[in-house]
């Protein structure tokens, strides 16, 4: 597949309100002792079952929020609150508990900025509108920038278990970006805190192709 027109809205969070939300066996990072969740919608496109077989629509827009974890042996991932599509097969992946939710939404770009929105089906007062004036590219990678957009795995739990999915990608091209304007409930949905009002905002174009190997239960 590829994930294509995307942003990240990172927000710094106390450690302990996000790690209350984690299940067994899993510990929020933190980098400079603070917790990161990040609000990421884009479109995906090109996706293939089993790395072989199109599956319809040919492109569609998926909104993530998620946060950044390890095991206690050290191992770096994410840990998904929800994920909101519009594709009903990407619901498959709910059999290792990967939280995948219908939703409306939609990615425009207009001008200098992209503008996105959705709302989740059957739950009202969910959703979020968002439009971002795309910057400059990022000329230095900064440790930060590497800690929130380097990781090769995905956490789930289902049935009391953990699973992991290798993720595998070239790095991302990124860019700055500016918050023209936003409103969204996705964080208090996830019962987190209020966020703080000046996130750092990424933009990209995109990455491809994105493979996802097999999911694996750890415990």
């Amino acid at each position: 597949m590829r994930w294509e027109q995307l942003a990240m809205v990172h927000w710094r969070y106390e450690a302990e309100a996000v790690q209350r939300l984690l299940p067994r066996g899993l510990l929020v990072d933190r980098f400079e002792d603070r917790a990161w969740v990040s609000l990421t919608p884009f479109m995906m496109s090109s996706v293939r079952g089993l790395g072989v077989v199109p599956l319809p629509p040919s492109a569609f827009p998926e909104t993530n929020l998620r946060t950044y974890v390890r095991l206690p042996d050290g191992r770096r991932g994410l840990w998904f609150f929800s994920l909101d599509v519009t594709a009903p097969h990407m619901l498959a992946a709910r059999a290792i508990g990967v939280p995948y939710r219908l939703a409306e939404l939609s990615v425009r770009v207009r001008g200098v900025d992209t503008v996105y929105g959705g709302r989740r089906r059957g739950v009202d007062g969910v959703g979020y509108r968002l439009r971002i004036r795309a910057g400059a590219l990022v000329e230095e990678i900064s440790p930060l920038d590497e800690w929130l957009t380097s990781r090769w795995v995905a956490f789930s739990r289902r049935a009391g278990r953990l699973w992991l999915t290798p993720v595998h990608h070239e790095p991302w091209t990124l860019g700055h970006g500016t918050i023209m304007e936003m409103r969204q409930t996705l964080t208090h949905s996830a019962g987190l805190p209020d966020p703080e009002p000046a996130p750092l905002v990424h933009m990209s174009p995109g990455v491809g192709p994105v493979r996802l190997g097999p999911s694996r239960p750890l415990f």
